[in-house]
C-alpha cells in the first residue's frame, strides 16, 4: 500500500471557481489500487506556494507518494515542472517519458507536457497534466510501478540521494 497525497495547481480551482475533476480522478484510481489518501490540496499556479506544499510532504516520513494535476503545459502561469525541480535530489525520467509516450497514442497535444517525475527525502513527485483524461491516462501508466518504486525508496535513507 501506497500513502499519497494529491497537489492540483489551478487558480480557477483555488479561487472556487472550478470543480478539481483531475484530482479526484487520481484519487478514484488510487483508492482503487488499495492506497491511501494522506492529504490533499489545490494552490493556485504559483510556484512559491507549489514548492511549500511540495516540501511540507517530503518531509518525513508520512507520505510516499505525491502526485501532483496541473500546470504542466507551455502557459506562462504553468510552473509545476520548475517547482519540482526545485524541491527534487533527482529527477526519475523512465516515468515522465513513459508518461508522454502512451499518452502520444491519445493525443498529439502530448507533446506539450513538460511534466516530471522525482525524489525528494525519498518521496517520490510525479507531475500530471490538468486534464481529467490526462490524468487518467498518465497514472494508468505509473500505477504499476508505484508500489515497487516506494519499496525501493523506503529501503535507502530519507536523507539526500548520494550523487
Amino acid at each position: 500500500m501506497v500513502r499519497y497525497a494529491v497537489l492540483t495547481s489551478s487558480d480557477m480551482g483555488a479561487s472556487g471557481k472550478r470543480e478539481d475533476a483531475s484530482g479526484d480522478i487520481a484519487v478514484e484510481m488510487m483508492n482503487e489500487a488499495g492506497h491511501e489518501l494522506v492529504d490533499r490540496a489545490i494552490t493556485p499556479d504559483e510556484m512559491p506556494r507549489i514548492v511549500e506544499q511540495l516540501k511540507r510532504w517530503s518531509f518525513g516520513s508520512e507520505i510516499d507518494v505525491v502526485l501532483t494535476t496541473g500546470g504542466t503545459g507551455l502557459g506562462p502561469r504553468d510552473v509545476t515542472p520548475e517547482a519540482t525541480k526545485d524541491v527534487i535530489e533527482y529527477e526519475v525520467p523512465g516515468m515522465a517519458e513513459a508518461m508522454r509516450a502512451e499518452s502520444l497514442k491519445v493525443t498529439p497535444m502530448a507533446m506539450t507536457s513538460r511534466a516530471i517525475a522525482g525524489v525528494r527525502a525519498g518521496t517520490l513527485i510525479i507531475n500530471m497534466p490538468g486534464s481529467p483524461g490526462g490524468v487518467r491516462d498518465n497514472l494508468a501508466v505509473v500505477l504499476p510501478v508505484l508500489e515497487h518504486a516506494v519499496e525501493i525508496l523506503s529501503d535507502s535513507h530519507r536523507g539526500p540521494h548520494p550523487i
